[in-house]
């Protein structure tokens, strides 16, 4: 089991930059697929990152492909968004997921592990 918490979230102008960090607990979080979601309001929860176990491999969504990276620091035990050129259209809760399985998607019901998500808020 792993327990996710979500932080760097905030208010940010258009065209403007933030970093989010998920810190993991637990001692084995290599095993652990990682990935970033976030949920609009009146919207369904959306995939936007996912980063494999040794990091080597990574995947967005088109949405945000070429704005956004994610990384991770197995020595931390963390997974970061880096988000820039960020829009209105970014605003929304960003949650970090975390699975063990054997193939892990980019759809919510492939991820077991969620933290409680931190708010970002583009503004025009």
């Amino acid at each position: 089991q792993v327990q996710l918490v979500e932080s760097g979230g905030g208010l940010v102008q258009a065209g403007g930059s933030l970093r989010l960090s998920c810190a993991a607990s637990g001692r084995t979080f290599s095993s652990y697929v990682m990935g970033w979601f976030r949920q609009a309001p009146g919207k369904g929860r959306e995939f936007v990152a996912r980063i494999s176990r040794s990091g080597g491999n990574t995947r967005y969504a088109d949405s945000i492909k070429g704005r956004f990276t994610i990384s991770r620091d197995s020595a931390k035990n963390t997974v970061a968004l880096q988000m820039s050129s960020l829009k209105p259209e970014d605003t929304a809760v960003y949650y970090c997921a975390a699975d063990a399985g054997l193939y892990v998607g980019a759809e919510t019901y492939d991820f077991r592990y969620w933290g409680q998500g931190t708010q970002v808020t583009v503004s025009s």
